[in-house]
């Protein structure tokens, strides 16, 4: 009895299978499919990729059971194209290719010139492999000679001429532009328009013809549709290029400016397009396996088909069992799935918030930064033109309150830095002893603030010259001793160094750090080296962020090294700790003899200073003009390019961020110049920012404001005789 029940079965699956199959044949029509298409394509152009990808999805599952090759081709090409306009490169060329390869068996020559060109544009403006693409924008012309397909013919040309001009080969681009303007009528839509007349422009200019250049740029800038901002945005940068060449600053100033605001409504238009999209990310690689799927089940369907009943009987046996084993399984898929979405949106939110952490923190530093450079060069000023003043509480007061607010600037960029890995110590000859005395000195202002006195003692036995950072090393002996003359009123502080061991090359150093001030209660011991935590501290007391003892834990921790900690309430604090420095009397004269620079040159350079900042102007000559040279000083970007076509100077002194054009953009075109005079930065950027984009852009060196006079001019000699050298 049961056998008999399952046979029935068997013949109730193949009569369901079979009615299902000619019910699917009798339903889907080549009509229906290209209603589909054409829904997937409206949803793109309406940049609703969700929809899209379901509609091309369905379309190409029912172009594959029509093997209607010319329908499957152009579903994938809009799937591809889905991909490009998402950001997903390699997916889009997957199905490209897979576009191509439907397009060659159905021989649609329209198809295979739009599938073909959107793979030249995918490698050249995407991948930059310009070299690629052009080759692919070639094989789309060599499909498209019949007259019929002019449009294609007309818009790939227009491809090829943008590509090349982009990359600034004018001459090989020439014999297409010459065919579009021969061939205007065969281009459709106003954005091809404004690209041919901005492209023609683009050649003018460079072949020195200003007046048949400035007529298409304008042509191409006066265009009145609301729908072609990319190649509008594009047509404004090229003219402002263009005006800046022939030297009118001004206009391309303007032109400059609509280009940024166009760019920034296309930005915040993509803006909000990445937020339609966002939920999109995940589902993306399912659907290039789904589509996959489509194909091989399509395939593997067609040769059952051709197989024996038992066969088909088999694979519905095994498609139930399938499903049978997704259904029990899809509670816990849908929960992994739940748990994994969750991770995801937590990973990005903190990754999200490290981001803002870090633009934060660099933007508050450059900030204060800035004015405090005023504070410091004005005070200095004073003190030297006046020496009546040096005796002065309140301009020693003032002068020590900027230092010590540009220390907590500095804490609070060397904790986010140490804690992102991006401290590497450095190697330096230095003198143990002058580098003591320099802290001490240093902090003079606040030891008599509190009545203290500073004691120092440095082991004989220590060489004269080590090396090894002496810069961490000097920010953790800073933070130890303010932090003890801070917490000790009427007592001593004493710094003494011995040399605790040999081993090799390397001199192990013994640090003690001692006062007899407050002390620090035993329960508070633990907490003291955690960021912003203070202790024993009452309104009236001690200021700072509570970073400097984090950042000495931090250090010591880059050299290897920890601190030991010793305190009782009222009878003082002790901090110690051991720190191994090389000792190599070759090595240090060969670093020695590399660092030294002649600062009593009787030359007299001339520099340049670019800086918008009125204050930051007079503290910056004033500085350079007492050592005897000249300069000149110009607000922005712009009137430095002019002045270069005008005057030589030996060397330039470059603000960072300025309006108009940025210090980066201005030094990029003084070198489109061919001006080759060293340009430094000189900027509250901290230096590891900007490294990378200053030297892309062509500068020669950074200068981090405040900074000392003697580095400056250190710099400047080194520069301006290699250039000097050089020529």
């Amino acid at each position: 009895m049961p056998r008999y029940r399952f046979s029935f079965l068997i013949l109730i699956f193949l009569n369901i299978f079979c009615i299902e199959l000619s019910a699917q044949n009798h339903a889907i029509s080549v009509e229906k499919v290209k209603k589909l298409t054409q829904e997937a394509c409206d949803y793109l152009d309406e940049t609703n990729y969700e929809k899209s990808l379901k509609k091309s999805g369905i379309a190409l599952q029912y172009a594959f059971d029509l093997k209607n090759d010319t329908l499957i081709s152009r579903n994938y090409n809009i799937i591809g194209i889905n991909f490009h306009d998402l950001g997903e490169i390699n997916k889009a060329i997957f199905f490209y290719k897979k576009a191509l390869f439907y397009a060659q068996r159905s021989n649609i020559v329209s198809l295979r010139m739009m599938i073909t060109s959107n793979l030249g544009n995918l490698y050249f403006f995407e991948k930059k492999m310009y070299s690629t693409g052009i080759t692919y924008y070639k094989e789309s012309l060599k499909f498209g000679k019949q007259e019929k397909y002019l449009k294609e013919i007309a818009i790939t040309n227009l491809n090829i001429v943008w590509s090349y001009f982009k990359i600034e080969n004018y001459k090989a681009g020439l014999p297409y532009l010459q065919y579009i303007n021969e061939h205007q009528n065969d281009l459709k839509g106003k954005s091809d328009d404004i690209a041919l007349n901005f492209l023609n422009g683009m050649y003018y200019a460079s072949v020195n013809d200003i007046v048949k250049a400035n007529r298409f740029f304008v042509k191409a800038i006066s265009s009145k549709s609301k729908d072609d901002k990319p190649d509008l945005a594009y047509a404004h940068l090229e003219y402002s290029k263009f005006l800046s060449k022939i030297g009118k600053h001004k206009e391309a100033y303007n032109n400059l400016v609509i280009y940024n605001q166009l760019t920034n409504e296309m930005y915040s238009e993509e803006k909000l397009k990445n937020a339609s999209v966002a939920g999109l990310n995940l589902e993306l690689d399912e659907y290039k396996r789904q589509i996959e799927k489509i194909e091989n089940e399509k395939t593997s369907q067609s040769q059952s088909l051709k197989k024996s009943r038992i066969i088909v009987i088999l694979f519905i046996l095994i498609s139930f069992i399938l499903l049978f084993l997704i259904v029990t399984l899809i509670k816990n898929i849908g929960l992994k799935k739940k748990h994994n979405l969750e991770l995801l949106k937590a990973k990005e939110i903190a990754e999200e918030a490290s981001v803002l952490k870090t633009q934060f923190i660099s933007t508050i530093s450059h900030e204060l930064r800035t004015p405090l450079y005023g504070v410091v060069g004005i005070t200095n000023m004073l003190l030297e033109e006046h020496k009546e003043l040096s005796q002065s509480q309140h301009l020693s007061a003032l002068k020590f309150s900027a230092r010590y607010l540009l220390s907590l600037v500095n804490d609070i960029l060397q904790i986010n830095k140490i804690e992102e890995n991006k401290v590497v110590l450095e190697s330096l000859t230095f003198n143990i002893s002058d580098e003591i005395m320099v802290i001490k000195n240093s902090l003079s202002f606040l030891s008599q603030k509190n009545n203290n006195k500073i004691n120092v003692a440095i082991d004989a036995d220590i060489p004269e010259y080590l090396i090894g950072d002496k810069l961490r090393l000097a920010q953790i002996l800073m933070n130890l001793v303010s932090n003890a003359l801070k917490f000790t009123k009427d007592g001593e502080v004493e710094i003494i160094v011995k040399l605790d061991k040999i081993e090799g090359r390397f001199y192990y150093l013994h640090f003690l750090i001692k006062d007899n001030g407050v002390g620090i209660a035993a329960v508070d011991q633990n907490k003291i080296f955690e960021k912003f935590v203070q202790v024993g501290r009452k309104d009236e007391d001690y200021q700072g962020t509570g970073l400097g003892l984090s950042i000495v834990k931090r250090l010591l921790g880059l050299f290897g090294s920890s601190i030991t900690l010793e305190s009782d309430l009222g009878a003082g604090t002790s901090f110690s700790f051991v720190i191994p420095f090389e000792y190599d009397p070759l090595k240090t004269k060969k670093i020695i003899e590399n660092i030294e620079v002649d600062l009593t040159s009787s030359d007299i350079y001339k520099i340049l200073i670019v800086e918008d900042n009125l204050i930051n102007q007079l503290v910056t000559k004033k500085i350079i003009e007492k050592n005897n040279f000249v300069c000149q000083v110009v607000d922005d970007g712009f009137a430095a390019l002019t002045i270069l076509e005008k005057e030589q100077f030996d060397l330039i002194l470059m603000d960072i961020n300025m309006p108009l054009m940025n210090g980066f953009e201005t030094t990029k075109r003084i070198r489109q110049l061919g001006v080759k005079t060293p340009v430094v930065a000189l900027t509250a950027f901290d230096k590891d920012e900007i490294t990378d984009e200053a030297i892309s852009a062509g500068m020669n060196d950074i200068i981090v404001k405040p900074f000392e006079p003697v580095k400056l001019f250190k710099i400047l000699n080194y520069l301006i005789n290699e250039a000097k050298n050089a020529g």
